[in-house]
């Protein structure tokens, strides 16, 4: 049973928006960007046959399918999206009571807190570039070992990015993080964003 719920109203009226798209087996896609955070906000978007992503959950209802971003799904816990109509004609409404909600506490596991991290603050800024950065594991002297995937690969800008920035945001969040490393071998170029 998936955590979020779309009332009636709001599947009829996402049903009709789909209709008109012209691309059959369409659906939706849930997700939230920055979850986790003050700056989260739940999101939809149309989900044309294989857009949708291997992470996430396929939420069927009567006349399509919804996705929802597997990041994202924690978060959107109790979240009713809803159709509500006045005067003006009707609004589509989210209601994501945990959306901002932080998922890890000072006692999660340290590799948890720092993929939280990375999907929630690190990622969002990274995925413009096509870039997406994961964690590999967290050494015994306490740094954490990263790979930068997509548009990340074979970029020149990695060490900056990585110091300046991944390095600063984690340690700043994760405390008794050393440091961070990269696992990933920038001679690849085949992907790389300029």
């Amino acid at each position: 049973m998936s955590a979020i719920t779309i009332t009636e109203a709001a599947e009829g009226y996402l049903a009709d928006l789909l209709s008109k798209q012209d691309t059959p087996g369409i659906g939706i896609r849930v997700f939230i960007t920055q979850p986790g955070t003050q700056y989260a906000e739940t999101c939809i978007a149309y989900c044309k046959p294989g857009e949708e992503k291997s992470e996430d959950t396929a939420l069927a209802l009567a006349s399509f399918t919804a996705w929802i971003d597997g990041v994202s799904e924690p978060f959107l816990e109790d979240a009713v999206v809803d159709y509500a109509t006045d005067r003006m004609g009707g609004q589509l409404t989210i209601k994501a009571p945990n959306a901002k909600v932080p998922q890890v506490n000072e006692d999660s596991p340290l590799p948890e807190r720092v993929d939280y991290f990375l999907q929630t603050e690190i990622n969002p800024g990274l995925a413009s570039h096509g870039g997406q950065v994961s964690l590999v594991d967290i050494d015994d002297e306490g740094v954490a070992i990263l790979r930068f995937g997509g548009g990340c690969q074979g970029c020149g800008m990695v060490d900056m990015t990585l110091k300046d920035g991944v390095e600063k945001t984690l340690m700043e969040r994760v405390p008794e993080l050393k440091g961070v490393r990269d696992v990933t071998d920038h001679t690849n170029k085949e992907n790389a964003y300029y």
